[in-house]
């Protein structure tokens, strides 16, 4: 597996660089945003590490630039900043996973293993409900016969509503299964992921049961 990391602090990109590196995973290094774009552009990587703060060329635009070209690559962000703010940005932008520094090197190996997981996971079964298809091998989701793109945490979150379909979820459920065991960021968070999928797909397609959690509907049409 290659992991790029892009960080303009260079005792923390030598150090996860080589923790990287112990546990097998061949890593490139870039201190400067420009030269981050070029390395993810160029090269081939399995997961960018992209801090938000940069010189040159900042991560949110980095993250957006590269899902606009078309690059799906799993992107785990870092940053100083602590704010819901902030983190809906990064996610907006296209960022599958988020962690605010500062953070242990266990919490970003099992958000980089979780990151890893999903991208690589198959043989699932296909979920049909109605008009919408997930497919967990594919990692695809389709709705009224459209490809419907996500990050990987927005599948992850719907994947799992669509298994327990029809069905109200917690958000403690949906952090448990779907978020690392390692996470204890703010339970919050799950509504920046529901709220995403609701303007992909459709708000009426992710009920809100209040004081309770969220049930997936099959989006017939």
């Amino acid at each position: 597996m290659r992991v790029l990391i892009v960080e303009d602090e260079k005792r923390l990109a030598l150090s996860l660089a080589k923790g990287l590196t112990a546990e097998g995973f061949a890593v490139d290094v870039a201190h400067d945003g420009i030269d981050g774009l070029h390395r993810a552009t160029e090269g081939s990587y399995d997961l960018i590490v992209l801090d938000i703060m940069l010189p040159g060329m900042n991560g949110y635009r980095i993250c957006s630039q590269l899902r606009a070209a078309g690059d799906e690559t799993p992107i785990l962000m870092l940053t100083a900043k602590d704010g819901e703010y902030d983190e809906a940005e990064g996610l907006d932008t296209g960022a599958d996973d988020y962690l605010t520094k500062p953070f242990s090197y266990v919490v970003l190996l099992a958000r980089v293993r979780a990151l890893l997981r999903r991208r690589t996971r198959g043989g699932a079964t296909v979920l049909r409900l109605g008009e919408l298809t997930v497919d967990p091998g594919a990692r695809r989701v389709t709705l009224n016969g459209g490809d419907v793109a996500l990050t990987a945490k927005e599948f992850a979150v719907l994947e799992y509503l669509a298994v327990r379909a029809g069905e109200v979820v917690s958000k403690a459920e949906i952090l448990e299964h779907v978020w690392d065991f390692a996470y204890e960021g703010d339970v919050n968070i799950v509504e920046v992921y529901v709220s995403a999928l609701r303007r992909k797909l459709g708000s009426g397609v992710i009920v809100t049961v209040r004081g309770a959690g969220y049930r997936l509907v099959r989006p017939d049409v």
